[in-house]
């Protein structure tokens, strides 16, 4: 196979696939190219759309490859695409996200005691979006679930890794208590104590 057929392969899969294609099963669809093959062959792919004026690039996302649009093209796709988002992730729930990203696996009541607040409802939010999963439980008294972050998570937010997160330091967990239930409205500024509670809604998770 030469090397124009191969980005031609290459180019197709992930135009249908439509999400990140993870390396391993681009290898797996085309057994004649090797990994470190495949990354050679995108790149050189990225150098024509570039030479190219090409309104499209692949990006390494989440452990896969896939096709976006150049950044420069946001505002006219962003106005095509304008309307209003019912299902927008809340910043309640964004700053959960936020906790159970750097801290993961971590339990609904280490989230809870660094918001200060119940989680119930961000946390369901977050598990129907499919941005954070159960991953086990933990080895304590009534054996809590244990939460982290999921591929769809890096997708959304345009993470290559979670070694990608912006450095941010949050409070110490401290041993859980009773939580007030999350507050419909507006939300009130995390207290001097808990200064990585109010940072948390704006180390870069917004919705793209």
């Amino acid at each position: 196979m030469d090397d124009q057929q191969a980005k031609r392969i290459i180019e197709a899969l992930l135009f249908v696939f439509g999400q990140p294609l993870p390396l391993k099963r681009i290898t797996e669809v085309v057994p004649d190219l090797e990994p470190v093959k495949v990354r050679a062959l995108v790149q050189t792919l990225n150098g024509e759309y570039e030479a190219g004026g090409r309104a499209f690039r692949i990006q390494e996302i989440a452990g896969g490859y896939q096709i976006v649009t150049d950044q420069q093209l946001a505002p006219w796709v962003k106005r095509a695409l304008q309307s209003p988002k019912p299902d927008a992730v809340s910043a309640a729930a964004l700053e959960t996200l936020a906790i159970i990203a750097y801290r993961q696996p971590v339990t609904k009541a280490e989230v809870e005691a660094v918001r200060g607040v119940d989680v119930t409802a961000s946390l369901d939010t977050l598990v129907e979006r499919r941005f954070v999963r159960i991953a086990g439980r933990k080895d304590s008294p009534g054996r809590p679930f244990l939460y982290g972050t999921t591929a769809e998570f890096l997708r959304h937010f345009g993470l290559k890794s979670l070694e990608a997160l912006p450095p941010m330091a949050l409070p110490s967990i401290q041993e859980p208590v009773a939580a007030p239930a999350e507050s419909a409205g507006p939300q009130e500024p995390a207290s001097p104590a808990e200064p990585g509670a109010s940072q948390a809604a704006s180390v870069g998770f917004h919705e793209q």
